[in-house]
């Protein structure tokens, strides 16, 4: 039964971090941001991505994040809400190994991408 309160902790706060990226830093920098941005528009300029794949990006994280916290109650939605963000972290690494950021800028991905994977390994048994 722990286990099952530890997941719903990491559902909730993976909820809390993309919402606070993407609605309460997005102007801001962070020392997370690719290269030297200091905003969510330049970090994708940086990628060489449009603002068009930002939004799109963007909410998709949004949705994913929201599907994942639903989850909570609705178990079905589970494993693909957590696939869809595993995916878009994978991406995420990705950008930064295109760019040669330094390997601690992409530690937010690789830690969501491996909670993304313990959300989906956890429902899978």
């Amino acid at each position: 039964m722990e286990v099952y309160y530890l997941i719903i902790a990491v559902k909730v706060f993976i909820f809390f971090s993309i919402i606070n990226v993407w609605f309460f830093k997005f102007g801001k920098p962070t020392s997370w941001r690719a290269e030297d941005a200091n905003s969510m528009k330049e970090e994708f300029k940086a990628y060489g991505l449009s603002e068009t794949m930002m939004y799109l990006v963007g909410g998709l994280k949004v949705l994913f994040a929201i599907l994942i916290l639903l989850s909570i109650w609705f178990e079905s939605l589970a494993i693909p809400s957590a696939a869809g963000m595993a995916t878009l972290m994978l991406g995420a690494i990705i950008m930064h190994l295109k760019i040669s950021d330094p390997i601690k800028k992409s530690f937010p991905a690789f830690s969501f991408l491996f909670l993304s994977a313990v959300i989906i390994i956890y429902h899978l048994n």
